[in-house]
């Protein structure tokens, strides 16, 4: 998973790839038309290309004269995955930040449960 996930983060580290697969998500592209807004060659946009698709952001089929490119979606749930792991984790540690700077200003928390509450002194029930 590491070395799969490595491969994706290192194809969008590159601003260029990262606006190809913004534009694929909208809709699958031709080379020429993925070279459309950069002014490099179509040899530079194949080598881009082949970098998202080494780590599997893409694909390419053929259709008639033209080999439109793909986005294969299910690679972000790869990277949404090894995200939420360590978003979730930072979340545990800004709740126990909370708890520590709340108990720092105001006291310790204490916690009573109904039948902890104080009883009157006095006449028995």
């Amino acid at each position: 998973m590491t070395d799969e996930l490595s491969k994706v983060f290192a194809a969008l580290a590159d601003p260029t790839r990262r606006d190809m697969v913004a534009r694929l998500a909208v809709s699958d592209a031709t080379v020429g038309q993925l070279a459309e807004p950069y002014e490099v060659s179509l040899q530079a946009v194949s080598k881009h290309l082949k970098v998202l698709e080494d780590a599997g952001l893409v694909t390419r089929t053929r259709e008639a004269q033209t080999r439109p490119v793909h986005l294969e979606a299910e690679v972000f749930d790869l990277m949404t995955k090894w995200i939420e792991r360590y978003r979730r984790q930072a979340e545990e540690r800004y709740q126990r930040l909370d708890v520590l700077l709340a108990e720092m200003n105001d006291g310790p928390a204490v916690r009573r449960r109904e039948d902890d509450k104080p009883r009157r002194k006095g006449k028995a029930s």
